[in-house]
């Protein structure tokens, strides 16, 4: 399996249904830095004088590279859901890492950066503030900016990042995967160099990701298909704990999985405040 061209990352994870004022873009990394970067994305947005809109994000096991406001930095993965606000004219540009990949240009646990992250410059210097100030031009400039930053910086080979990718890549794609102890015995890897493995370089542990990898698809089906039983999504899932399902749901999302379809099939904002 090349590691390179296989998805570890999902279309899902933007929350509810709402009218669409915001204009998402995805964009495939050059083919020399697939194997580090899974895509490139732009959020553009133009409202009327005086309006502003949210949208609500159930985010990935990623880092990402972002420039908004002309700030460029680093997030690293984030634990709960955010809702991001704007208003007027606007743009937010960023680059998404596959999970595990950015550790070799961190050169330290990725587990630093979770729940937070750090300016760019903090951890290339002037040349990240430099690349900043340049990136005004139309998107496929931006491409070509960060593509030959990175470039210029490209870390050694790591086999534990495409062995951290062929995991990541179980737990999104195979729905046989509803334990941990399934890939410990997939992968033939020890418990605790697993989570050893996860921590340093994704930053979150496997049952981590494999939940949030299940409840963006749960949010996602229920959003789209509000009127299906949401006990028949879950089973389809892998969770057979109804109870377990409802839990996991409600701490990620904030509604129970029956306010939630009943919030998207009204078009109403679902998320709880």
């Amino acid at each position: 399996m090349d590691p390179a061209t296989v998805s570890t990352t999902t279309e899902y994870g933007v929350l509810g249904v709402r009218d669409v004022d915001f204009s998402l873009e995805r964009f495939p990394p050059a083919p020399d830095l697939a194997s580090l970067v899974e895509r490139h994305w732009l959020v553009t947005w133009e409202l009327p004088e005086g309006r502003s809109a949210s949208v609500t994000l159930l985010p990935h096991p990623c880092v990402n590279l972002v420039l908004d406001g002309g700030v460029l930095s680093v997030a690293g993965v984030g634990l709960d859901r955010f809702t991001y606000t704007y208003r007027g004219v606007g743009r937010v540009f960023g680059t998404k890492f596959r999970p595990g990949a950015f550790l070799p240009f961190l050169g330290s646990p990725v587990s630093a950066l979770t729940g937070s992250g750090m300016l760019a410059e903090q951890l290339w210097g002037p040349p990240a503030a430099a690349l900043a100030a340049s990136m005004t031009g139309p998107v496929d400039e931006l491409v070509a900016q960060v593509e030959a930053f990175l470039r210029a910086r490209w870390p050694e080979p790591d086999p534990n990042v495409a062995l951290v990718g062929r995991i990541v890549a179980d737990l999104l794609h195979d729905r046989t995967t509803t334990r941990v102890d399934d890939v410990t015995t997939r992968f033939a890897i020890p418990s605790r160099r697993l989570q050893r493995l996860f921590a340093r370089y994704v930053g979150v542990s496997p049952k981590w990701v494999l939940r949030r990898y299940r409840l963006q698809e749960a949010a996602a089906r229920l959003a789209e298909e509000h009127d299906r039983p949401w006990a028949e999504v879950a089973a389809e899932l892998g969770y057979f704990d109804q109870s377990h399902f409802i839990r996991d749901f409600t701490a990620a999302i904030g509604m129970t999985p029956a306010s939630y379809a009943r919030a998207c099939h009204r078009r109403e904002a679902p998320i709880a405040t």
